[in-house]
């Protein structure tokens, strides 16, 4: 075992990886347990500009260093650029201090940075959904056309089987379950359209993996841009028909953005997580879209909530899209604002989704380009 010095290490500040093991520092004969004594030590900084951590503190040669083991230290943030030098923060630490201090930052990171992706990248995520629409019916005859009429035929199509051939409606009558059921299509088309492609989106643009300046965390965002695209189109095909043949609309729909923006953080941050986990999982495509199925028929959107039973009900009631199309249905159909409650667990839940599956796809995405 060695003696015990001073010695320095520095840190990228953003990375947290080791940048520079400084030289040791011997202490002086006279310095013993519990006592103090001046010491002089040149740090030699990186020659390449950015943000450092440095930490300085005893070490045993051969041990360990001491604050690793719980003991003080001193922690000195710093810039620099070019030959200039700015100290930003000086502090005594101790090891559980920092390791606090860590867990402050990686949380105020994993809020931050999901927030900060959309808003840095708004130009790029704009202009690639917009090639994405006008490309995905490009040489076709009816055009950009499909976009409505993909969603209209969709409702149609279900309406024929569900309320004219199975009679879903039950003794509410034909003209009521119409408007029941194309309000609870309108945010299952968006919320469905976006989870089904977020398993092989990673895979299906490959080539941008590899490009270390693209954002790759843009990609399920894009998904759940283009799913909100298609739901707006249903919901103008939607507020047409209740304008023109029902209810109307009233007063509730200024609690619309109350139940859109959980509705596409939610979708937003299971985008991001099937993403990245299609690209170690393959068939997670193909599980998706069996499991999207189910999802269909647990959500009230074919039948009548009340026609589910009451013992099972509980249960049914913890599918985040059986808030959502009941959130629709109170704003659209019953002109009444959303039950506080379930919002509120609708909300804590899309935030918890949002930040947990940005913060899976960010750890995730350093192995994608070795898995492609």
């Amino acid at each position: 075992m060695g003696p015990v010095r001073l010695g320095y290490q520095i840190f990228d500040a953003q990375a947290g990886s080791l940048v520079l093991d400084g030289e040791r520092v011997s202490l002086p004969a006279e310095c013993g347990p519990g006592s103090r004594s001046p010491l002089r030590a040149e740090l030699n900084l990186p020659a390449e500009s950015g943000r450092y951590r440095i930490v300085l503190a005893p070490v045993h040669e051969q041990v360990a260093w001491f604050h690793e083991r719980g003991s003080e230290f001193v922690e000195v943030k710093l810039e620099t650029s070019g030959d200039q030098v700015a100290i930003l923060s000086v502090r005594c630490m101790t090891g559980f201090r920092r390791r606090a201090a860590r867990l402050w930052q990686m949380l105020l990171r994993s809020f931050y940075y999901p927030l900060r992706t959309v808003a840095r990248h708004r130009v790029l995520i704009a202009s690639m959904v917009r090639r994405e629409m006008q490309g995905r019916y490009r040489g076709s005859m009816a055009g950009a056309w499909w976009t409505l009429l993909q969603p209209l035929l969709l409702m149609l199509a279900y309406y024929f089987v569900f309320g004219i051939v199975l009679k879903a409606g039950g003794t509410h009558g034909a003209g009521a379950f119409v408007f029941y059921f194309l309000c609870g299509t309108v945010p299952w088309l968006g919320f469905s359209e976006a989870v089904a492609r977020a398993p092989n989106i990673v895979v299906e643009n490959s080539n941008f993996v590899k490009r270390v300046i693209f954002p790759l965390e843009i990609l399920p965002v894009n998904l759940t841009l283009m799913g909100l695209v298609s739901e707006g189109f249903a919901l103008a095909i939607f507020l047409t028909a209740v304008i023109t043949l029902g209810p109307g609309v009233s007063w509730a729909v200024l609690y619309f953005p109350a139940v859109l923006i959980p509705q596409l953080l939610f979708t937003a941050g299971l985008c991001w997580f099937l993403a990245a986990l299609g690209v170690f999982l393959r068939d997670t495509g193909q599980i998706m879209s069996f499991l999207l199925t189910i999802w269909f028929f647990a959500t009230p959107i074919v039948y009548y909530a009340e026609a589910l039973p009451q013992r099972f009900l509980w249960l049914f009631r913890l599918n985040p899209m059986y808030t959502i199309v009941g959130a629709y249905r109170n704003i659209f159909l019953e002109h009444s604002a959303p039950h506080a409650y379930p919002l509120a667990l609708l909300w804590l839940l899309s935030l918890a989704v949002f930040w947990f599956g940005h913060s899976w796809f960010y750890k995730m995405k350093k192995s994608f380009a070795d898995l492609i």
